[in-house]
């Protein structure tokens, strides 16, 4: 049992003040009632899914966009001299979509450079639907995590008002006014992880995006080369 003289005092007054509360985020959290829970439960696990996604697209896209410098020069070198295997060897070595594209250009030489070219984009396309895997995952997270937010939100505030409802007005306002403020979590929840999401999508579609130049300019060198005369 705490004792007056136990309790912060004004040292001008000498008056008891009141202690100063303070709310964790677990307490917003579990304080909410069982719909906040459950929809901050499911912002949670949303969070988790972007930022798995996210690590795990950087570091395709990181590994993708590594290729030996002197790889092209390397290509050029022996398609020029007709080693067309050793050119083929090269590329099955070389873990890197434009490896790939070209190792795909390369088994069509004798063939219209129409075909070939064909080749080539027919083969961007699926690269560049490999480095896009499960991105639009983070687009979505970035638009429906604070949709999810604000739905918590409205929810609270109709219990809130239900209940002031029900007790013909006379509810207390400390009560009323704890659960629209807790039920404001879930939206600040909803945007923290729609702003996370938002930002790492935008970002691997940035590095996506880099990559692809890279592998055009590959693309274009190669049917540069083969243009080139004997």
């Amino acid at each position: 049992m705490l004792l007056s003289q136990d309790l912060p005092q004004d040292p001008t007054t000498g008056e008891i003040l009141s202690e100063e509360k303070t709310l964790s985020v677990m307490d917003l959290v579990f304080n909410g009632g069982t719909g906040s829970v459950i929809i901050i439960t499911v912002l949670f696990l949303m969070l988790g899914v972007a930022l798995y996604i996210y690590f795990e697209r950087l570091l395709a896209v990181n590994a993708a966009s590594k290729i030996d410098k002197n790889f092209m020069n390397q290509i050029r070198d022996h398609v020029t001299s007709g080693k067309l295997e050793a050119a083929k060897i090269l590329c099955a070595q070389t873990d890197s979509p434009v490896a790939r594209l070209t190792e795909k250009g390369i088994s069509r030489i004798g063939k219209p450079l129409d075909d070939i070219n064909t080749a080539i984009e027919n083969a961007g396309t699926l690269e560049v639907y490999k480095l896009e895997k499960n991105v639009s995952v983070l687009a979505t997270v970035a638009g429906a995590a604070p949709m999810i937010g604000f739905l918590g939100t409205v929810i609270g505030m109709i219990l809130a008002f239900h209940e002031m409802a029900s007790s013909g007005g006379q509810a207390e306002m400390g009560s009323l006014a704890s659960g629209i403020y807790t039920a404001m979590t879930t939206t600040v929840a909803g945007l923290i992880v729609g702003i996370i999401a938002y930002m790492g999508y935008n970002h691997l579609v940035n590095r996506t995006d880099k990559v692809v130049h890279k592998m055009e300019a590959n693309a274009v060198e190669f049917l540069d080369l083969l243009n080139e005369p004997l």
